[in-house]
């Protein structure tokens, strides 16, 4: 009897002690907790609304990453993910030792990779000797020429005739004018479209075969002095260095305006504007022209020293942004260029022919024969803040543009030495 009362003991012990191993194991596990991953950029406002849904749709597809946007601050350190503009291009490049490789980064995390299936125009600045991609051109795009169709309605001209020249964009600045339009032509960008654009587009370099700047030949001065004789006409009128442009027109203040291809998808609906794209205008008289356009815009950086899960994160959101219904989803969200021909034809034909009539224009210029430049005055910061200085004093009537763009090389070349060397971010 003392033996069972004992054991009954023991035994009653032994269930209360195993209670609580019992209870912890019957215990639903805590969910993962998402590695988070960072995504800086220098985006607008706007911009940065109209990326944010893509990156729920991407935090939605999988429960591991969770991407979330913070806006860059200068002097901060890399973060895993970095939106670059073309502005900021040259510093990026300069600091490749605080990035770690995009192609590194897909193979280390076993995600396909195939930098050959990118438009050749697109890689241009982003891949070394051996094709392989420092970093992703998401966001790309090309300079074309828009224009207000009933302005042009009211002055007599033909919308579904737009100048191809600049030649017949100053006879049609001039019937503009003439119907009282106080802006028939303006740019955004002046550096990126009338110095690397236009030189490009017309056979023209913006350097010579050591890499010394060398934008002051005939072909530049030329046209940088045409658009002066229409800045005394009141034909063109400057509203600033960056896009200041793109939003008179988008008010209906301009006849026409030279600006990025990825525009349209902000204004090709815009209620009260009914907006014409054609292609860069270029000059008839060059032999040769037109070639080729430039493809410049944003691109995906990748930060060095982060820990293996944060890199299989970084890999698969690219992976996702390289999938072709995303990249149609960019197009049509950003108006950027899709990063591969399939990416293209699909966007070609999932939306309508209006959104894509940019898309369409882009493609055709990036298309055109021409060498592929690498060094880029708008992507190189204080040679285009000098550059902008200077057509600047030719707007003002205080150079002519020779001189202007001499003095622009002059100074341009002093600066470019430094700036294409290792510069804090």
């Amino acid at each position: 009897m003392r033996t069972s009362l004992l054991f009954a003991t023991l035994l009653l012990a032994g269930a209360v002690q195993a209670a609580p191993s019992t209870a912890r194991k019957a215990a639903p596990a805590a969910p993962a907790v998402p590695t988070e991953i960072e995504l800086s950029h220098q985006l607008e406002e706007a911009q940065a609304e109209r990326l944010q849904p893509l990156v729920e749709r991407f935090n939605a597809t999988q429960k591991d990453y969770h991407v979330v946007l913070s806006r860059r601050v200068e002097g901060d350190a890399p973060k895993l993910l970095n939106l670059v503009t073309r502005e900021e291009m040259s510093r990026f490049v300069a600091n490749r030792g605080k990035f770690k490789p995009l192609s590194e980064v897909m193979r280390e995390a076993r995600e396909p990779l195939d930098a050959t299936r990118l438009s050749p125009e697109l890689r241009v600045g982003l891949a070394d000797g051996k094709g392989r991609l420092a970093a992703l051109p998401v966001a790309l795009s090309t300079p074309v020429l828009y224009y207000n169709k009933e302005a042009f309605r009211k002055a007599g001209l033909d919308p579904a005739v737009p100048p191809r020249t600049w030649w017949e964009v100053q006879q049609a600045a001039d019937k503009l004018f003439d119907a009282g339009s106080l802006c028939p032509y303006t740019t955004s960008w002046p550096a990126w479209v009338h110095i690397d654009n236009t030189s490009a587009w017309n056979g023209a370099d913006v350097a010579d075969g050591k890499g010394r700047l060398a934008f002051n030949g005939l072909l530049q001065i030329k046209h940088i002095a045409l658009l002066n004789s229409w800045y005394k006409s009141r034909f063109f009128i400057y509203f600033g260095r960056r896009d200041e442009a793109d939003q008179r027109f988008a008010a209906g203040e301009c006849g026409m305006l030279t600006s990025s291809s990825a525009l349209y998808a902000t204004i090709h609906d815009k209620p009260g504007l009914d907006v014409g794209v054609s292609t860069l205008p270029y000059h008839d008289d060059v032999r040769g022209a037109p070639q080729q356009t430039l493809a410049d815009g944003a691109s995906l950086w990748i930060g060095s020293g982060r820990k293996p899960a944060e890199y299989k994160g970084a890999a698969r959101f690219v992976s996702f942004l390289l999938a072709p219904d995303v990249q149609v989803a960019l197009t049509s969200a950003g108006g950027f260029l899709p990063m591969t021909p399939v990416a293209r034809a699909a966007a070609s034909s999932r939306l309508l022919k209006d959104d894509v009539s940019a898309l369409n224009v882009a493609s055709r210029q990036l298309d055109g024969k021409g060498a592929l430049r690498s060094l880029r005055v708008s992507q190189v910061e204080p040679v285009r803040i000098i550059v902008e200085e200077e057509l600047e004093t030719v707007w003002a009537n205080r150079k002519p543009a020779k001189a202007a763009l001499d003095d622009a090389v002059v100074r341009g070349n002093a600066v470019l030495p430094a700036a294409l060397k290792a510069s804090p971010l």
